[in-house]
């Protein structure tokens, strides 16, 4: 005669699958805290030339944009690529803070696509 296990589950997989939401659980209220901090973060971009900076929050929100008088005498086109530069500068700052802040947040778990 067989033994069964009720669900085909010993008691080590009932021990893993508890801790296992235990995790998922401490991701879960690390997240939510994360989300708070992303929106209080102040992400700076520059252009190349320093005229324009554009900041962002944690998540690519736009905050403000400051225009150096300067960068107003070079024209409508060169400005627009200017402000172009500086948001393109602040969004990868910002992107590249959220995915590392992700990365500490599950780090040690392994979850698909993480």
């Amino acid at each position: 005669m067989s033994q069964k296990q009720g669900f085909g589950f010993g008691l080590g997989k009932m021990k893993e699958l508890a801790e296992a939401f235990k995790k998922a659980q401490q991701v879960q209220e690390g997240a939510k805290k994360l989300q708070e901090e992303l929106e209080q973060m102040q992400i700076e971009g520059k252009s190349q030339d320093g005229l324009v900076k554009v900041v962002l929050n944690g998540n690519q929100e736009p905050r403000s944009v400051v225009i150096s008088p300067d960068a107003l005498g070079q024209g409508a086109e060169a400005l627009s690529a200017t402000v172009a530069a500086a948001m393109k500068d602040a969004y990868e700052k910002s992107t590249a803070t959220m995915r590392s802040r992700m990365e500490e947040l599950t780090s040690g778990l392994e979850l698909p696509g993480l």
